[in-house]
């Protein structure tokens, strides 16, 4: 993030906070241009700084949003926007007030391939959409503030309410297990369901032996595999599917299609290279975010029905 905003001729980064002196060290090396403190206050204090980036672990977002919007800054942060729906609601209500900016760092919903998907869903192309199923799996990196599903499914559940715009998530289940960390949960499986029927399924892990960045799309005419690690075909897309014509004697018997696969073209501009951008666009031009306080929101109404079905052991309603 900071590399993008340095090098963005239509804004100038004045400061970076870190309490980590030795991190502030390495960030002046390499941009020597900029101020670098561990006083927080002090950067949000000065006149000159319009706008404000947080990238802090995620029990710290509430906090310096809202030391942010009171000094009057726009305000880009790190997903997920807080750690709770009242908390969001507080922040999307200062920035309203304030006519400030506040967009949430869904780096996904800017990356070419996700919106090469969600147009392949809107005219049609994979008919009607039965189900999302992920994959986001590696060793690490354990966070001491949040469980997985808060580390990790943000990412799919932004995704997901990006694709199917429209459709509304009415319930959630989850489960999880921890293994190493002795607070939270480290391996999780989290269902959504959707007002469509449509059903998410989401699997996130810090305990895997590899990378795995993957999403299955299932629909009546045709299905999508998404690989977000492969370097440049990370979109697939199968000729296939399976069908039952009940009205006929043999509706016992599946129909099984098996058609061509196909990789289409997108953008492969860099996503925190369009999202810096956009936030200057939503500063300088009055757009409305792609991925406001109120997408962030919505995330975060999601993870606590995550969390309220791990202590309970049941399907929560939306």
């Amino acid at each position: 993030m900071i590399r993008n905003f340095y090098h963005n001729e239509r804004c100038v980064m004045r400061y970076v906070c870190d309490l980590d002196g030795e991190k502030l060290a390495k960030i002046k090396k390499e941009y020597p241009s900029v101020i670098c403190t561990q006083a927080v206050q002090d950067m949000i204090a000065v006149d000159a700084v319009d706008a404000v980036v947080i990238a802090t672990p995620v029990s710290t977002h509430f906090k310096l949003a809202q030391l942010a919007l009171a000094a009057g800054k726009h305000v880009l942060i790190e997903k997920p926007l807080a750690t709770s729906v009242a908390e969001c609601a507080v922040l999307i209500q200062m920035a309203r007030e304030r006519n400030l900016v506040l967009m949430v760092d869904h780096t996904f919903l800017y990356t070419g391939a996700v919106q090469k998907i969600k147009a392949l869903i809107q005219e049609g192309v994979l008919g009607k959409i039965y189900y999302f199923d992920s994959e986001r799996i590696n060793l690490g990196l354990i966070q001491p503030d949040v469980n997985v599903l808060w580390d990790l499914a943000p990412h799919d559940i932004a995704i997901m309410q990006y694709i199917f715009a429209g459709m509304r998530p009415v319930s959630v289940w989850a489960d999880g297990s921890s293994h190493v960390s002795s607070t939270s949960c480290d391996v999780a499986h989290a269902i959504i369901q959707f007002d469509t029927g449509v059903v998410g399924h989401i699997h996130v892990s810090w305990l895997a032996p590899l990378k795995i960045r993957k999403t299955l799309i299932g629909g009546s005419k045709k299905m999508i595999v998404y690989n977000d690690i492969e370097p440049s075909e990370k979109i697939k897309i199968y000729d296939k599917g399976a069908s039952i014509d009940f009205g006929s004697e043999t509706a016992m018997k599946p129909i099984y299609r098996s058609g061509d696969v196909y990789i289409p073209a997108f953008s492969d501009e860099e996503a925190l290279k369009r999202e810096v951008n956009h936030f200057l666009d939503c500063i300088t031009l009055g757009e409305q975010p792609l991925s406001g306080g109120a997408v962030g929101l919505e995330v975060v109404k999601i993870l606590e029905a995550c969390d309220r079905s791990l202590r309970e052991g049941k399907k929560i309603t939306l």
